[in-house]
């Protein structure tokens, strides 16, 4: 890992050191909320063109940790960026998100490209260079990518769908096709998250934003299994490799998950059920949430009253306190000041 004499309190708590105050990063952290990030994206052109200028990209992940010395910034991209490298055509619509040309049916998938053209993410890799020479020395870097299921319900639909029906469809029907795409992106985010390493990356976030649509059997074999080939095949090449998974909605598959996938950290959303997760997860590995974004949008006393319960819940553990998934774009940047200065008066 690049840096690792120097310390950095997210990378103690992977590494097994749980801190009196938990380290703290949020999800989306680099974004609307922000004024100087709203000040770039105006200039950028489309959202990908901002994801693939080294030098924008680069300056709103910084944007951040300038503001407000969070412990970890994250490489400001997105999950698509994969089918991109695939040859699929990706694109972001104003008002509506990300458009794919749907792979909808197994003689759609037969075209697929088998492996990412990584130059075409060479963008990517250069933003992360440049974050990580003007990062603060205890300050982490993380790479990321969308998980195989997660990603691959996008280029199915062609889009975000209510709960990702057309993927989860193909799956039951085309479960030999389906694999194929799955494939793909478990080879191509391998790739993807070792050059996100080279280039300077400390630890490795893999998204699973739709994992709570899937049932318990589809879960074990879509979500699950995908994300432990991923992590196999980084530490293959990089064994100290810190990886944190994120089955956003898995609630009691969590367990499982976490001894299937072999993640050193295991991020939670919102709903999780405290007690399953210190006895069964937190005692594994360690746990990386999980304020509600409405909560913090909320502020007063709710967020207050919400920032405890995880402080409660968690940080007697090994802890990073995060979102239970993104910062919403409404936000304000007061609440974020509260949030923080609750955190780090924590002693625990």
């Amino acid at each position: 890992m690049s840096e690792t004499a120097v310390n950095k309190p997210f990378i103690d708590v992977l590494a097994g050191q749980r801190q009196s105050a938990p380290p703290v990063w949020m999800m989306r952290q680099a974004g609307r909320y922000l004024p100087e990030y709203r000040e770039v994206r105006a200039k950028a052109g489309g959202f990908l063109d901002l994801c693939f200028n080294p030098e924008m990209a680069a300056e709103v992940t910084l944007q951040p940790i300038r503001r407000f010395g969070f412990d970890a910034a994250i490489i400001f991209s997105d999950i698509l960026v994969i089918p991109h490298a695939l040859g699929r055509s990706v694109r972001f619509e104003v008002g509506e998100g990300p458009r794919l040309d749907p792979l909808d049916t197994p003689e759609k998938i037969a075209t697929l490209a088998g492996h990412a053209d990584l130059t075409k993410l060479d963008a990517v890799f250069e933003a992360l260079r440049r974050v990580r020479a003007e990062l603060p020395k205890s300050t982490a870097l993380i790479g990321f990518c969308g998980a195989p299921w997660t990603v691959a319900t996008y280029m199915v639909a062609g889009q975000g769908t209510p709960d990702q029906a057309p993927a989860r469809l193909l799956a039951y029907a085309q479960p030999e096709a389906f694999s194929r795409i799955i494939d793909a992106l478990v080879e191509s985010s391998i790739a993807y998250l070792l050059k996100q390493l080279e280039a300077g990356a400390d630890a490795l976030q893999i998204f699973d934003t739709w994992a709570g649509v899937l049932s318990p059997r589809e879960f074990a074999r879509w979500s699950a299994a995908p994300t432990r080939r991923i992590v196999e095949g980084v530490r293959n090449a990089r064994p100290d490799a810190k990886i944190i998974g994120f089955p956003r909605g898995a609630g009691a598959l969590l367990p499982g998950y976490v001894a299937e996938t072999a993640v050193d950290a295991v991020s939670i959303d919102w709903t999780a059920e405290p007690s399953l997760v210190r006895e069964r997860v937190q005692s594994k590995v360690a746990v990386q949430g999980n304020l509600d974004p409405l909560a913090l949008m909320t502020g007063g006393a709710a967020l207050d009253q919400a920032v405890d319960d995880v402080l409660a819940s968690y940080a007697g553990g090994r802890h990073i306190f995060n979102l239970g998934h993104g910062i919403l774009p409404e936000t304000p940047i007061a609440h974020v000041e509260q949030m923080l200065k609750r955190v780090r008066a924590y002693k625990g």
